[in-house]
């Protein structure tokens, strides 16, 4: 049966992306045959997969890291903005949820990354990326936040305490991410984090330059390149959280599901 594990974020730019990134790689290492998804994607910059569907780069890259071939069900859906995508939220919805199904029968893991905030109120109804992906997997979350923005214990608890109670039963720890020095120098906060919201923190990880092509840099061109030339830094970035995160607690996370 394939596990699924949620990635969501306190905001855009948390580091959604790259934490998503990590644990496909780690998984990957570790074993088991992984596959990114998220859901629905609004960027300018997509590549083409060998099959010549468009998929988000930041998806096309984790899907290398997982050492699997990038395929449109990975991101079924790709706004382009200003223009957006034609179809209704229900079509919209079938669409998702028939990629992740076909997912769902080819991989043992699936690495789920929301977008923005799940807690932005004006757009809770109509958001399919975040807390109804995670209901619809049936997925558990980590829910990141960048301690390097400023306001990491308002970012969590806040978000936490918005969400209703049958969106925040899937959150099941909190990671802080992009800390500058080191992270035994917080010790203090994590036990404050863990008070406030009743949850673990599954790790303090360090800030790290990331060098992969941007979304906004990228070309098609660059599929080009051998997938090998990432190799190397896919490695790196994993081993980087690897080191920082309780993979014990992630794993026991991932295992567990949505259990009671």
């Amino acid at each position: 049966m394939t596990k699924a594990i949620m990635i969501q974020g306190t905001a855009s730019g948390v580091g959604k992306t790259i934490t998503t990134l990590a644990l496909c790689r780690i998984f990957k290492q570790d074993g088991h045959r992984t596959a990114p998804f998220k859901a629905q994607n609004m960027t300018t910059n997509t590549c083409l997969t060998k099959q010549g569907d468009e998929i988000a780069v930041s998806t096309w890259l984790q899907a290398l890291a997982a050492g699997v071939e990038p395929g449109v069900d990975m991101g079924p859906v790709v706004l382009k903005p200003p223009y957006g995508f034609a179809q209704n939220a229900e079509e919209k919805q079938e669409t998702i949820m028939d990629a992740y199904s076909r997912l769902c029968d080819r991989y043992e893991v699936i690495v789920i990354e929301g977008a923005g905030s799940p807690a932005e109120l004006n757009l809770i109804k109509d958001d399919m990326v975040n807390m109804r992906m995670a209901k619809r997997a049936n997925a558990p979350v980590l829910l990141v936040s960048d301690i390097d923005r400023g306001g990491v214990f308002a970012s969590l608890y806040g978000t936490i305490a918005l969400l209703d109670e049958t969106d925040r039963v899937h959150i099941k720890a909190t990671i802080v991410n992009r800390f500058r020095g080191d992270p035994a120098r917080f010790a203090d906060g994590l036990k404050i984090l863990k008070d406030i919201t009743n949850l673990p923190v599954a790790g303090v990880v360090p800030y790290m330059d990331i060098n992969l092509p941007e979304e906004d840099s990228f070309d098609n061109h660059d599929i080009a390149a051998q997938p090998s030339d990432f190799e190397s830094e896919f490695d790196r970035i994993a081993d980087h959280v690897r080191r920082y995160l309780d993979m014990k607690l992630v794993y026991e996370i991932l295992n567990r599901g949505m259990e009671k």
